[in-house]
């Protein structure tokens, strides 16, 4: 009998999905002698609906460098995975059901915090599970890195890197918003790779004035230019003693579609320095994975096909170290790894004057 391995990647896509699909099957098919790989179609989505396809082993072929999913991915809420809609579907029932008419003997599952919340669910209902840990935003708790974040990593630099020339030709405020909704990692990592003189990250709530008064003491010392770097999720001493609908609420009610555009128009107003907002968006997410990404991705999937051949599940892949290792999916699962303002980056850009706006 074969064994058969069913893959999916779910969330947001990102650099090193294909990466990783590549590294279970090519090793898969090393490690077994007979072994057959599932291709889930558009992530639990598929799973739910029963999308699906048997892959060949030329599907694995010239994807290393590919960005994107060759599955295609989608966002379905670990909120509505128990949640019977209108549409009369028990989620978790037919993703069961489905597993069995796919006659798996495992699933892989590619991505993030939401989506390992669901993995973690699967493996209690009694799947064979295994998670790979993917996200831009380097926040799944358990694991020094995720792939995906250095090719982000790397995209965000470059923004802020072009950002430079016309800040300084111009002598403007450059505003940087970057992709970090809860945690500020890249943000964090951009930052101090890209030069900017103040980063705002959503563990570390920011004054306005504190941010204004270091964009003034630049200019007051000669410096024509400052450059921010500001995670999307990043908000002031006072948002954050509100509820995340009630600060969007009050954001929009004042004007500003995101903080970016809030906290220009601040520092704006009290430095009279020309400020202007760049949002890189989503061409962080988009394009071919870096060489760090790929050799990342490589190890993740090679090391899953591993835990597959000793049937070993209810686990995710980590890097802990430099070492490719695993955690349970119920000591991860729904926990995030925050920036902590004691972290050595933060103390390290401090001590290089950044200021972050505390």
């Amino acid at each position: 009998m074969a064994m058969r391995i069913g893959i999916l990647t779910s969330g947001g896509d990102c650099p090193g999905l294909n990466a990783v699909i590549r590294g279970v099957a090519k090793a898969a098919y090393q490690l077994m002698d007979d072994v057959e790989i599932i291709g889930i179609q558009d992530g639990y989505r598929g799973l739910i609906h029963g999308e699906y396809r048997v892959m060949q082993q030329s599907d694995f072929s010239g994807i290393l460098t590919l960005g994107g999913t060759i599955l295609g991915t989608s966002r379905q809420p670990f909120k509505q995975m128990r949640v019977i809609g209108e549409d009369n579907i028990d989620k978790v029932k037919n993703m069961k059901a489905n597993y069995k008419k796919m006659k798996l003997d495992c699933l892989l599952i590619l991505g993030g915090n939401g989506t390992h919340k669901t993995a973690a669910l699967l493996a209690e209902e009694g799947l064979n599970v295994i998670g790979l840990p993917k996200t831009i935003d380097n926040d799944l708790y358990g694991t020094d890195v995720t792939f995906g974040f250095h090719s982000a990593l790397n995209i965000a630099t470059e923004a802020i890197d072009r950002i430079h020339t016309t800040a300084a030709s111009h002598g403007r405020v450059m505003v940087v918003e970057l992709m970090g909704n809860k945690t500020g990692w890249l943000t964090l990592y951009a930052g101090i790779a890209g030069g900017a003189d103040i980063i705002l990250l959503p563990e570390i709530p920011y004054s306005p004035e504190v941010v204004a008064a270091a964009v003034r003491k630049r200019a007051e010392s000669g410096k024509a230019f400052s450059i921010l770097a500001v995670a999307e999720g990043a908000m002031s001493k006072e948002e954050a003693k509100l509820k995340r609908k009630e600060r969007l609420r009050l954001r929009a009610e004042a004007g500003y579609k995101q903080v970016s555009d809030q906290i220009a128009s601040f520092v704006e107003e009290k430095t009279g320095c020309e400020t202007r907002v760049v949002v890189p968006g989503h061409l962080q997410r988009g394009g071919n994975p870096s060489a760090y990404d790929r050799v990342l991705s490589t190890r993740f999937g090679a090391y899953a096909a591993r835990l597959i051949q000793e049937k070993k599940f209810g686990v995710t892949v980590a890097m802990k170290g430099n070492t490719v290792t695993e955690n349970k999916l119920s000591e991860i699962a729904g926990k995030a790894k925050l920036v902590s303002p004691d972290d050595q980056m933060i103390q390290v850009a401090k001590d290089m004057g950044i200021s972050f706006g505390d």
